[in-house]
């Protein structure tokens, strides 16, 4: 099948990044600066390697942040037991330090370079991957145009594309198809993401469901968990986790009202992002509520009433700790957090409305009386009351969170038995080239 050619639009985006280098180059100095970019890796965001190849066949998967590179596990652990090495990218600093400890053996992790030609072409120079897989929502230009160049397929797995995304690509409906039908195999999570992307041009679409629903959840310190159980032994606890510019203030009243009902009461305030650690402590003194910040070496100790959890990748601990938990992200309009943590590890939730990136499964566990919703800090706070005042119906929540989860279980399975003629593939390739017995390095 002939390919649509490069638009006009492709072009000028190309030239433009080929030209604009140097000015690239400034802004990843300048993250560095800033402590968004690694200064000791720099160089891998303009393609250069920070390690050899692995020798033999190797499947490149990319995650562009915590989020979507932990969806990938399963995908790793699947392809490593088919053969493969696997070089795993990722564009963000917490999702790389978040991932050094989880890649099993025969995985290796680099950051992806920024889509300018030139690195690109650089990073796949060296790298020479057989099978390219992108999580979710990543359609670079010029990388997608540099992989198709080389022939080497491009699958996108776990895809999603919002509304909003479908709508600004209808504005430019021969670029999106000229990028879109250059990928070998699309995988959505939704009926609704698939028809996005047939419609705007991806010429194999499936759906696979959501890798989310069986990623492992992250195992954490037993001592440190152990330590933070007896120091707040005897206290009612729950978390808002991942919250959002605007949510804080919010938590924060909820505690203040609750004080009356729970004079013990210690709410974990862990934001979305860490570097609000402080615009968090200060909206609990707004309360004149007193806090702690975990990153500056603080402990929920007994005078604590707010604990800001404001470190990278430990919400699993607390979600250990906490029976109840708010997710943020949903009394302002930025979509939801990911309530599958928190179900997998036995805690209940309480939401806003604003769902939208997890929908159905907030449907579900609203259904299943795993999840409740409410409308603002008035209603967190009435809400928080009654389910820590009532034991029982906690427990219920707790329960039934775990069943209304399984019905949307199995996307790993079926991702990677769309996979499998690939892999077929670069075996017989390997078998006409005679080195099918090549060992594949170990990270």
């Amino acid at each position: 099948m002939k390919l649509p050619s490069v638009t006009l639009p492709l072009q000028v985006y190309r030239a433009g990044l080929w030209v604009g280098e140097p000015a690239l180059a400034g802004l990843l100095a300048w993250r560095a600066h800033r402590g968004k970019e690694d200064p000791l890796r720099l160089p891998e965001r303009r393609g250069l390697p920070g390690r050899a190849r692995p020798v033999g066949p190797l499947a490149w998967m990319h995650g562009a942040s915590v989020g979507e590179v932990l969806s990938l596990i399963g995908l790793v652990e699947g392809m490593i037991a088919r053969g493969f090495s696997v070089l795993v990218t990722t564009g963000t600093r917490s999702a790389a330090e978040l991932i050094r400890g989880r890649l099993p053996p025969g995985a290796v992790h680099q950051y992806v370079p920024l889509d300018a030609p030139r690195w690109v072409a650089r990073f796949l120079a060296h790298w020479q991957p057989n099978l390219a897989i992108v999580a979710e929502s990543e359609i670079w230009p010029n990388t997608i145009l540099e992989l198709d160049a080389r022939e080497i397929p491009l699958i996108l797995v776990n895809g999603r594309m919002s509304e909003r995304s479908f709508k600004g690509w209808e504005r430019c409906p021969r670029t999106a198809k000229a990028l879109l039908s250059r990928i070998a195999v699309c995988l959505t999570q939704t009926q609704e993401d698939g028809a996005r992307y047939a419609k705007l041009g991806a010429p194999r679409v499936s759906i696979t469901g959501n890798l989310k629903f069986d990623a492992q959840v992250p195992p954490v310190d037993p001592q440190q968990r152990a330590y933070l159980e007896g120091m707040i032994a005897g206290r009612p606890v729950w978390v808002a986790a991942s919250t959002h510019p605007g949510e804080d203030s919010m938590v924060a009243y909820a505690h203040a009202v609750l004080k009356a009902q729970f004079p013990k009461l210690l709410t974990i305030l862990a934001p979305r992002h860490p570097s609000r650690g402080a615009e968090a402590a200060e909206a609990a003194a707004a309360y004149t509520l007193r806090s702690a910040r975990r990153s500056s070496g603080g402990r929920p100790h007994p005078s604590v009433e707010i604990y800001v959890a404001d470190t990278i990748g430990e919400l699993g601990l607390f979600y250990r700790l906490a029976p109840l938990a708010f997710l943020g992200g949903s009394l302002v309009p930025h979509g939801g957090q990911n309530p599958i943590e928190p179900v997998r590890l036995d805690t209940a939730i309480v939401h806003g409305p604003h769902t939208d990136n997890f929908d159905a499964v907030y449907r579900a566990l609203d259904r299943a009386g795993a999840a409740l919703p409410v409308k603002d800090g008035v209603e967190l706070a009435a809400m928080v009351g009654e389910v820590l005042g009532d034991p029982r119906r906690l427990a219920g929540m707790v329960q039934a969170g775990p069943g209304a989860l399984r019905p949307f279980e199995g996307a790993v399975g079926r991702t990677l038995a769309v996979l499998e003629p690939f892999v077929a593939q670069m075996k017989l390739q390997r078998l006409d080239r005679g080195d099918l017995a090549r060992p594949l390095a170990r990270a």
